[in-house]
């Protein structure tokens, strides 16, 4: 990269920091508290008026929820790919599809029959779930919901639930998970509905 090249790349960080900020409904107060950047700081370095150091925008990202590059407007270079391995316990396959830690989470899941009875659990979070192939059975607090192949729910993780297969065959899903509360919006129907 020439001199030019990255003195153009460092200018443009500033106005991409406001715009981001701004589009998110974040002020510099709460941006400075969630970062430990003082709003001094961070209001000279969207104007400008202050260079980017990585020690500013490591803790700008992670606040922001977004990949560094992302920042400073780094052009995408290699495989966009993700080569996740799938990670096995007990009944269940997961399947990472995302890279970026933290924020919205998703996952191909291969969930087999279990022996025992269902367990719910709470946790912060939501969460939704999106079926491939099989039947799926969401138990979310004292509704017990169906799902087949097609078809979504979301639900807050707070509420007590559990979900599995919902029969003797295997169910495949995409799971999307937010622990700061992501939503996505569809719904299932509850069984004994119209459900066949």
């Amino acid at each position: 990269m020439t001199d030019h090249a990255y003195a153009k790349v460092l200018a443009d960080v500033g106005p991409r920091l406001r715009r981001l900020r701004q589009e998110r409904g974040v002020t510099l107060t709460a941006l400075s508290k969630a970062t430990g950047i003082s709003v001094s700081t961070l209001s000279r370095l969207e104007s400008g008026g202050r260079k980017a150091t990585l020690e500013l925008l490591l803790p700008l990202a992670q606040a922001h929820q977004v990949p560094l590059d992302e920042l400073v407007g780094a052009p995408e270079v290699g495989d966009p790919r993700v080569r996740a391995a799938p990670l096995r316990r007990a009944h269940l396959t997961a399947v990472p599809l995302t890279r970026q830690p933290g924020g919205l989470q998703a996952f191909k899941l291969v969930m087999d029959p279990a022996a025992g009875p269902p367990e719910q659990r709470t946790h912060e979070g939501y969460e939704w779930l999106y079926v491939l192939s099989g039947r799926l059975r969401l138990l979310l607090a004292d509704r017990d919901v169906e799902l087949r192949a097609g078809e979504a729910a979301e639900f807050d993780t707070r509420l007590p639930h559990w979900f599995g297969p919902a029969g003797d065959a295997p169910v495949e899903l995409l799971s999307l998970f937010g622990s700061q509360g992501e939503r996505m919006h569809v719904r299932a129907r509850p069984r004994g509905r119209g459900n066949d």
